[in-house]
């Protein structure tokens, strides 16, 4: 069955049709070609699908497009302005929490929700913000630091 959605996406309109059984992700990197959204596991395990939607970090590949009829959604795209990448993407380049990088837009897009919230959050917030994100190359550690570094904790 085919639905009629409207998204705003990183501040643009769209109007599309959708099937029924179409998810978030696949309506992001197919239908707009908006690609820095990965997908890691398809099962909302890994993190790596995370975008922001209404303002919160969810997995779009658990999402159905006709869930999120009228929504506002950001994604990694968003950030860098001008070519100019944002203080987020910078700290995690500067402490090398981006090894291979599939992971990174997840975890960026995680952290940025959480700073959006909570400008200055606990190392526990952080942690928590990471929660169900998966990284098969850093560790975490230098995850954690760039974190860290952007919200003064």
């Amino acid at each position: 069955m085919k639905h009629n959605i409207k998204l705003n996406v990183n501040g643009e309109d769209y109007e599309l049709t959708v099937e029924s059984n179409d998810t978030l992700l696949s309506v992001l990197r197919d239908k707009l070609n908006l690609t820095g959204t990965k997908e890691g596991c398809g099962v909302g395990e890994c993190g790596a699908c995370v975008v922001i939607v209404n303002g919160k970090p969810i997995n779009s590949c658990l999402t159905l497009a006709c869930e999120v009829d009228n929504a506002q959604i950001i994604t990694i795209e968003a950030l860098a302005k001008a070519e100019k990448l944002n203080e987020i993407q910078n700290a995690f380049i500067e402490f090398g929490a981006i090894q291979c990088g599939f992971c990174t837009p997840g975890f960026i897009m995680a952290l940025k929700a959480l700073l959006d919230r909570n400008p200055k959050p606990t190392e526990k917030e952080i942690e928590e913000a990471f929660r169900g994100h998966l990284c098969r190359c850093t560790g975490y550690e230098s995850i954690k630091m760039a974190a860290k570094s952007i919200s003064k904790v």
